[in-house]
């Protein structure tokens, strides 16, 4: 239900003033805004009346004694001292279907793409039911993203949740386009948060493109939503994807970015006066990641699946970030987006070093993970001497494996790099990828022939 829908049924439906205590309006400092005489849960929605007729919808985040904080959903109109807050009984339902493919919606669901009515005719509880942990199953089958390095190197599995960290301008928007078109995936559910309100159309006109739209809802939350707006936008993309789940359908969720949730959750926080900890994020911040990426995965009849790639900004490519710190530690692993790598030309920009996925042992076989293992092992061991080799100072035959990297690296450096509009497959990136090897053994074999005439 929308906030329209919300306003409307609460306009055409008479408040029991003796059931419901209405209260007032004492004070407001930056969106926090204090009520008195009011009896309601946190939660629970209001609807705050002047005496012009200016309304505006909030939402209960806190209390002290017999103070409620409350902080507005949307814009706040000219609000003044002693407006009635009247507590609102809505259900907190959102409107689901196959209706919702191709649409781009708020975070309260109102269609945002002029395309009409959403068309929905089901409903579900806005909040869903966590599963349990020991009845969901396991990760155990990949799941093709389309992109050549993600798949061979760092091979994701359906149901894994994975951090995609990237400073800015570094292509991860791009990378969340290519993903979008070319997965396997059933259906993709896409959560902008916090983003520039011409970023959002540009992700979804240049980079997402008719095609990748067809089989995709968009929830868009830019960063002038309020901070509560933004929360719920990130949390309605979550339960679209847990719908979809539930269907029996494997779902990716490429939400962007984990990072603005977290900043949106800090501005509720410190508002009502919870005390700053590490860098400014008060604790209730690293409460509250865990609870929104825990509702992926697969669900308990091994049916539908969320694969899921939250976007983490590291300002100043700082991946001691609180919030990149804290991502790290939850998710099934994390792909790192490098700008050093992004300004050599090479698309996408993947840190085949810094990157890893923890479920990749258990989804592919052991031959693929030996090579992926020795291909990151060459790729590092060129990037360690690569100042020696950049002077002249490194002698050719003085290390066989380092030997090996050189001569490998501008194939490894192709098998990188794709082009914005070319998906490869996991076959095909399989294929590639025991290619490269065999030459780096074949080079490897006959380096070491000669050493041996030798001795």
């Amino acid at each position: 239900m929308s906030l329209t829908d919300v306003m409307t049924s609460i306009s055409t439906q008479p408040v029991n003033i003796k059931a419901v205590s209405i209260g007032k309006l004492r004070r407001m400092v930056g969106l926090t805004l204090e009520a008195v005489g009011l009896n309601v849960a946190l939660g629970a929605r209001c609807r705050i009346e002047s005496e012009s007729g200016n309304s505006v919808i909030a939402e209960v985040v806190g209390f002290d004694d017999t103070v409620t904080y409350l902080m507005p959903i949307e814009s706040i109109g000219a609000l003044q001292a002693g407006a009635r807050v009247i507590p609102m009984t809505f259900d907190d339902v959102v409107p689901v279907g196959d209706s919702l493919l191709g649409r781009v919606v708020n975070g309260a669901g109102e269609p945002l793409d002029g395309k009409g009515s959403l068309g929905c005719k089901n409903t579900i509880p806005f909040k869903g039911t966590a599963i349990n942990p020991l009845q969901r199953q396991p990760i155990t089958h990949h799941l093709d993203v389309g992109i050549r390095s993600i798949n061979a190197l760092l091979t994701v599995g359906a149901g894994q949740r994975m951090g995609l960290f990237a400073g800015s301008g570094v292509g991860k928007s791009v990378l969340m386009g290519m993903m979008t078109r070319f997965t396997e995936a059933d259906i993709v559910v896409v959560g902008l948060i916090g983003e520039r309100g011409r970023e959002v159309k540009e992700f979804i006109d240049h980079i997402l493109g008719e095609e990748g739209m067809r089989r995709a809802v968009v929830v868009a939350s830019p960063a002038d939503d309020a901070p509560l707006m933004r929360l719920r936008a990130s949390l309605l993309a979550t339960r679209y994807a847990e719908h979809f789940r539930d269907q029996g359908q494997k779902v990716l969720l490429l939400m962007d970015s984990l990072t603005r949730f977290a900043q949106a959750q800090r501005e509720i926080a410190l508002a009502i006066g919870e005390p700053p900890a590490t860098k400014g994020y008060p604790p209730s911040v690293f409460a509250k990641i865990p609870q929104l990426v825990e509702r992926a995965g697969n669900d308990a009849t091994g049916k539908g699946s969320i694969t899921a790639f939250y976007t983490v900004l590291t300002e100043g490519d700082d991946l001691q970030d609180p919030v990149a710190d804290s991502a790290r530690a939850i998710l099934d692993g994390h792909i790192v987006l490098s700008r050093s790598i992004a300004e050599e030309g090479i698309y996408p920009a993947v840190d085949i070093e810094s990157s890893i996925s923890r479920a990749m042992p258990n989804i592919v076989s052991e031959q693929h993970l030996q090579m992926a293992q020795k291909f990151k092992a060459r790729y590092s061991r060129y990037n360690q001497s690569r100042d020696l080799i950049a002077v002249g100072a490194y002698a050719a035959g003085s290390d066989i494996e380092t030997d090996i990297a050189v001569a490998t690296m501008p194939k490894m450096r192709d098998f990188v790099k794709q082009g914005l509009h070319k998906p490869v497959n996991s076959l095909e990136a399989n294929k590639q990828l025991e290619l490269l090897t065999n030459d780096a053994e074949a080079l490897l074999v006959n380096q070491s022939l000669p050493q041996k005439v030798n001795q």
